[in-house]
């Protein structure tokens, strides 16, 4: 494993952030540490720095050939990803294809089923408060995005939704739901950023019918469902095959 920069500008849960000669450009770092439930439970996934940045990159480069903006520069080592430097807004964007984890826990909904159209819901990033759901009335008055930059965020998470659900299904996978963050750079344009992975998507096997079976993202963390490395492995080859044949 290559090592990180000395450095260090800010730790998440999930990546180490570090400055570059270019102020406009850093490096994220990803690491092996897995958390779940707001970091109530904690652990290590052995090779998930790696696939996670391997995925991520794959991806944001996907989005980006579909007129995506997103932070991504390029993955000079497996764990490392060159970025520009956003103002992250302190909101979690979710988009949700399919009732599962606290959609079903707060609603009722069975497990598994299809929504009628795509739900994009906003949580609030603020770890003591358990990164609460936040009506849209709620995240006005509270002033964490402007009433242009939420229609933004809405339609930009819809878009990278109808990408994102076609693509997995080229890799024989369904896009259960995902996380996504976004920033604002020098010019105050809206960029996605963060990483798009195993961590933050929930992905199912399309081609698998147990409910415990099917599951390929950290959910198997979560509930202690076992081989967390190989169903994170399995949908980085997916990810990159699915890449490579779509190459010219």
């Amino acid at each position: 494993m290559s090592q990180a920069p000395k450095e260090q500008l800010y730790e998440g849960k999930a990546k180490i952030l570090y400055p570059t000669d270019d102020p406009n450009i850093l490096i994220s770092y990803f690491k092996d540490d897995a958390t779940a439930f707001n970091a109530q439970k904690r652990g290590q996934i052995l090779g998930k720095g790696e696939i996670n940045c391997t995925v991520s990159a794959a991806l944001f480069q996907y989005l980006e050939s579909k007129g995506i903006a997103t932070h991504y520069i390029d993955q000079p080592t497996p764990n490392q990803m060159r970025v520009r430097a956003v103002k992250i807004l302190p909101l979690e964007v979710v988009v949700r294809n399919i009732a599962a984890g606290s959609l079903c826990k707060q609603t009722g909904l069975p497990l598994g089923k299809i929504l009628p159209t795509p739900l994009v819901e906003f949580y609030y990033k603020k770890d003591e408060l358990g990164d609460p759901l936040l009506t849209l009335e709620r995240l006005q008055v509270m002033e964490l995005a402007t009433p242009e930059q939420v229609e933004q965020l809405i339609d930009k998470a819809l878009q990278v939704n109808e990408h994102l659900t076609q693509f997995f299904k080229g890799c024989r996978i369904q896009l259960v739901d995902f996380k996504l963050e976004f920033g604002l750079d020098s010019t105050d344009q809206l960029l996605l950023a963060d990483e798009i992975s195993p961590d933050t998507c929930r992905l199912w096997d399309q081609q698998e019918t147990d409910p415990n079976k099917r599951v390929m993202d950290k959910d198997r963390f979560r509930h202690d469902l076992g081989q967390v490395e190989a169903a994170y492995q399995q949908i980085q080859e997916r990810v990159l095959a699915a890449v490579q044949a779509n190459c010219p």
